[in-house]
């Protein structure tokens, strides 16, 4: 693995400085398109344009599909229609380049395609920039290997090998009917084993295990969870009529899950929009800010709640405030982190809201009782009075078994509204916690002080 010190890269700024092509490229020649990417990513504006003009044709095409978006935007405002051509168009699969041709302005776009001479390539991408982003179809790649049910075995191999120049890996043959549409895939081991001459048709030596598939239309989540539940390294892609248009690879799978990990984490953290360490720090302030006004509200709103009780009769109660806020903070997340699991694996759903929170609410009792008892004895044996004592025990149940169940039922409204649910798991579910488990707390102290 490669060890991005400082004094790893200064080599790099030092033979650049000193002009020494030969050294970088022969250095370079060594590498994996994806250290090398990662070297750009860390190094001066002007020495990853430097280093850029280094690579062979085939390194550059992979190593700008591999860039942060920062820097290859600011690298391919530097190249030239032709050489945008040469290096995505002519260089990338079809779903990587549309990646980086969706960055470029509608007026640059089509002076790349003009420096296309493969136009079947240019209509690849086009057709996939139609997709919105999010989606099987914008995901997808066209590149594939198909072969028709009624062909000979002879034919359908003389046609693999054609088509497969163009794929970087086989993982399966696409059977389909004259209209193009999905019927089937087909095994390498199928189909040198399977068959008993070069004449047998296709059909005949078939996969018997049914073919899984995802509209283009769909969202990309449900692309996760079929590869995921299916154990699938490749994911055919058909439209309304089943005709196949191309496939999702388990590269592309996993970039949107660390998507998504990265996107939830933030949320989680209380920071609400992509950023990364190199942005701005106004981009950076940006992102945090509301999270943090959102805090500072909830903060005034726990003051307020209490000044409106009689604290200064029972001074002892603010002892204990931290403890209660900090149960039903953590009681809330822990519920919420759970739900938003299990809804982004489809282990959970909307339809079961009613089933989750009777299951959150027995939860949340155990644990409630059980901390409500330790924390009762303990403030027995710690010298506080009885009145006290029962309650922050009777309190801290309360306030666990309602963090519980809000924990629970935010994310399946969030869910349910078509809003990212992961909002859930962060700063909005401590802050809420944090002022109604004072006001359980102060209320219930009321009512104790009345009887005992």
């Amino acid at each position: 693995m490669l060890d991005l010190s400082k004094e790893y890269l200064s080599k790099f700024h030092s033979l650049i400085e000193e002009g020494k092509d030969r050294a970088l490229i022969k250095k370079l020649e060594t590498l994996h398109a994806n250290d090398i990417a990662l070297i750009l990513n860390q190094i001066k504006r002007d020495d990853v344009h430097y280093l850029y003009r280094l690579l062979s044709d085939d390194a550059r095409s992979d190593v700008l599909a591999e860039l942060d978006e920062e820097v290859r935007e600011d690298l391919l405002a530097t190249l030239t229609s032709k050489e945008i051509a040469e290096d995505v168009i002519d260089g990338l699969a079809s779903d990587d380049a549309a990646d980086i041709i969706s960055e470029l302005s509608s007026e640059k776009i089509e002076e790349v395609f003009a420096h296309v001479k493969d136009k079947e390539s240019v209509s690849d991408v086009q057709s996939l920039l139609e997709y919105p982003e999010g989606t099987a179809g914008a995901l997808m790649a066209k590149e594939l290997v198909q072969v028709e049910e009624t062909w000979s075995v002879a034919r359908a191999v003389k046609e693999i090998r054609v088509q497969a120049k163009d794929i970087e890996n086989l993982y399966t043959i696409y059977v389909v009917d004259k209209k193009g549409k999905l019927t089937g895939r087909l095994s390498l081991q199928n189909l040198l084993l399977s068959s008993t001459s070069a004449r047998t048709p296709i059909g005949d030596i078939i996969d018997s295990d049914e073919t899984i598939w995802i509209n283009s239309n769909e969202n990309e989540d449900l692309v996760v969870s079929l590869m995921e539940r299916y154990d699938l390294v490749a994911l055919p892609v058909i439209d309304d009529d089943g005709v196949l248009l191309g496939r999702i690879t388990i590269d592309d799978a996993v970039d949107v899950i660390i998507e998504e990990a990265e996107r939830d984490y933030q949320l989680a953290s209380g920071i609400s929009e992509d950023v990364e360490s190199y942005d701005s720090v106004w981009t950076l302030t940006r992102a945090r800010l509301p999270w943090l006004l959102i805090g500072l509200g909830g903060g005034v709103g726990g003051a307020y709640v209490i000044g409106a009780f009689d604290i200064v009769s029972n001074p002892e109660m603010a002892l204990f405030i931290p403890l209660i806020a900090a149960m039903g903070g953590n009681v809330g997340v822990q519920s919420s982190a759970i739900v938003v699991q299990g809804l982004a694996t489809s282990s959970i759903s909307t339809s079961d809201i009613a089933v989750r929170l009777i299951k959150e609410l027995s939860v949340g009792l155990l644990n409630g009782t059980i901390c409500a008892s330790i924390i009762f004895i303990v403030t027995l044996i710690l010298g506080f009075d009885k009145a006290l004592s029962t309650t922050v025990g009777i309190s801290l149940l309360f306030v666990i078994v309602f963090a519980a169940l809000f924990g629970a039922f935010v994310p399946l409204l969030l869910e349910k509204r078509e809003i990212d649910p992961a909002l859930a798991t962060g700063p909005f579910i401590t802050t809420a916690n944090d002022i109604i488990g004072l006001i359980i707390y102060f209320s219930v102290g009321s009512f104790v002080s009345s009887f005992i």
